[in-house]
């Protein structure tokens, strides 16, 4: 069973803008993470969002906790700071020499409510691990991170050295082939794309896929994997933005 599957090269999944996603790419690149609501409404402008737009999305991200209001400066709350932490760590994953052991997560109890296997599942997606079965999940132990956190009483985890040729096994559980050629379809659009709202929706598209790479150790990859570039492409952009908000920032 193949998990972290992303929609076809052809198809990418370019999302309208909203100020609310404008705003927390600002505001996550910023350090401190905060700014001026004039400044906000300067810099959400180059996203075709209006300042009436733009302040309606405020009240309603500080009433939901997504933004602290001190005067007439924005910041992130503490819980949006933990989040732009883990997305830091997931678009750029700590990877460790892989000795060829694998990790595996093996869910023992049945009859769990339709929620909490949705909840679950999306738990040990985001760990990049794929579904051999239905409760047996694994990866190779490249990534360098503590284990897994508590997942539960119903969650066992092993580790071990499988069978079969561990490239033929990656390719079973992931859809190598379909993320690379989504990858490069991305990269070609960002190179191409010129227009502030264009690139923001793309490098956010890249976002999304990044979180999908299952980061495998790179003698499992095929040649000329995009993974690397496709990061080195986010990165740079969101140089790009948070230096083009400093400049404009520091103007009268």
């Amino acid at each position: 069973m193949q998990t972290n599957v992303p929609g076809r090269p052809a198809e990418l999944e370019l999302r309208p803008l909203s100020a609310r996603s404008v705003v927390l790419s600002l505001l996550m690149g910023m350090h401190p993470p905060e700014l001026p609501v004039r400044d906000l409404v300067r810099h959400v402008e180059a996203f075709g969002v209006a300042g009436s737009t733009l302040r309606a999305a405020l009240s309603r991200m500080v009433s939901a906790g997504d933004l602290r209001r001190a005067d007439a400066v924005y910041r992130l709350s503490d819980r949006l700071l933990d989040r732009r932490r883990r997305q830091d760590e997931s678009v750029h994953p700590e990877t460790r020499p892989w000795d060829g052991d694998w990790e595996m997560v093996v869910v023992t109890a049945t009859g769990r409510r339709p929620a909490e296997r949705a909840d679950l599942r999306a738990r040990l997606t985001a760990l990049r691990l794929a579904e051999l079965r239905e409760g047996v999940w694994l990866r190779p132990a490249n990534l360098r991170r503590p284990q897994p956190p508590d997942l539960g009483p119903t969650v066992r985890h092993f580790a071990g050295r499988p069978d079969q040729p561990a490239g033929e096994l990656a390719a079973s559980l992931w859809p190598l082939d379909a993320w690379a050629a989504t990858a490069e379809a991305l990269l070609g659009h960002i190179e191409r794309t010129r227009e502030p709202a264009d690139r923001f929706t793309a490098l956010a598209a890249a976002v999304r896929h990044l979180l999908a790479d299952p980061v495998l150790p790179d003698d499992l990859l095929p040649a000329d994997w995009p993974g690397p570039a496709l990061r080195a492409a986010y990165t740079t952009y969101r140089q790009e933005l948070v230096e083009t908000v400093l400049g404009r920032t520091d103007r009268p």
